[in-house]
């Protein structure tokens, strides 16, 4: 919920309530990948409204419905055909947000539930600007329960809790420019570990600290560079950074293009073990490896040392009459060798996913 908080673009007198409602209908396909293997894909309808209400008020709605399948690694990179999966998900959001001035006051509550994983959320958030209105200050909090009950019965009823903040300030420098700092701070606690993978224990306490710095520029011609830096770190042991920036160009006939650049880099987590296996129980034991050991280990390779990169191109046509219509694709490469510093977790193979998203808005009075 305080993700939704904190959208990509920084917009400034982010206190004025949209004069126009407006729905938006996506789609997004997504498919990933490693070397010799397709391995999951997803398909993403999605419907998200905003319907300002007596010029004081904004309701804002959204649902979403997620069609997986595909296969997962058991550990590391290895898939099996057993690993074969088909699961489908259906979320929900809403958040009102009542304007007062110079200040916002909003509320939230999400739910998302699959076969396997339902969690419910709700945040409060309010924000409060200058006399000018070029600085604006902010302040949200969220909770959220979810519930794990794997198909495998590995456990049953399993929960996790999470209580979150954040913090932001936003500061209009000249009519050109933005910027934003966004500090966000979550304690979780509960079932973390996968329970699809034979050898994973982790803790059942996870702290996040991030911090979002972000920069809007205009330029005379009406296009607009957003830049983004972020920094993450955890109690699993990960540290994270990453860039992003992308540049809004019009064009003539209402065409406008985007295109965007990301770059990630991680470190692994504290209890994550390298592709080497026990030389007695072999894969996926790692080395030295005692049945019935409550060590913390995880041969899950997100949780590995790695780098990323992504590039995107958005392309978008305005009909006129508030309609607009958008398609955007990405193209997504994970491997131990982009990481930026210190080198990457050994033995894993390289990651790809592309998406494509096409979709349609209407604005009305």
């Amino acid at each position: 919920m305080l993700a939704a908080l904190a959208l990509p673009g920084v917009q400034a007198a982010a206190e004025t309530i949209p004069e126009a409602g407006s729905i938006s209908i996506d789609y997004l396909h997504y498919q990933d990948s490693q070397p010799g293997m397709d391995r999951i894909s997803v398909r993403s309808p999605s419907v998200h409204m905003t319907m300002p209400i007596a010029g004081q008020w904004l309701v804002e709605l959204g649902v979403v419905g997620d069609h997986l399948s595909g296969a997962t690694p058991r550990y590391h990179t290895s898939v099996s055909g057993a690993s074969r999966m088909k699961d489908e998900r259906n979320g929900a959001d809403i958040r009102v947000t009542r304007y007062l001035g110079r200040a916002t006051v909003s509320a939230g509550a999400a739910y998302s539930g699959e076969n396997d994983y339902h969690s419910k959320a709700l945040s409060l958030a309010g924000t409060l600007a200058s006399e000018d209105r070029n600085t604006t200050g902010g302040f949200a909090i969220g909770v959220s329960n979810d519930v794990i009950s794997p198909v495998t019965l590995a456990v049953v009823g399993e929960r996790r809790h999470a209580f979150e903040w954040m913090a932001t300030l936003e500061q209009v420098l000249t009519r050109t420019d933005v910027v934003k700092a966004d500090l966000s701070r979550s304690r979780g606690r509960g079932y973390y570990s996968d329970p699809y993978k034979f050898v994973d224990n982790r803790p059942r306490e996870r702290d996040i600290t991030s911090v979002l710095l972000r920069w809007n520029h205009a330029f005379n011609d009406g296009s607009a560079l957003r830049s983004s830096y972020r920094w993450y770190t955890d109690t699993f042991g990960i540290r994270a950074h990453t860039l992003g920036t992308e540049w809004e160009k019009p064009l003539a006939g209402g065409w406008s293009v985007t295109p965007a650049v990301r770059l990630y880099s991680q470190s692994k987590a504290d209890f994550y073990f390298d592709p080497v296996y026990d030389s007695t129980f072999g894969p996926p034991f790692p080395p030295g490896y005692v049945f019935g050991t409550k060590t913390f280990m995880t041969a899950d390779q997100r949780m590995a040392a790695f780098g990323a990169a992504t590039f995107g191109l958005k392309v978008a046509y305005a009909f006129g009459d508030g309609w607009n219509v958008h398609v955007k694709a990405e193209r997504y490469r994970q491997t131990a060798g982009l990481r930026w510093s210190g080198g990457g977790s050994p033995g894993l193979a390289r990651y790809d996913a592309q998406t494509w998203q096409l979709g349609i808005s209407k604005q009305w009075q």
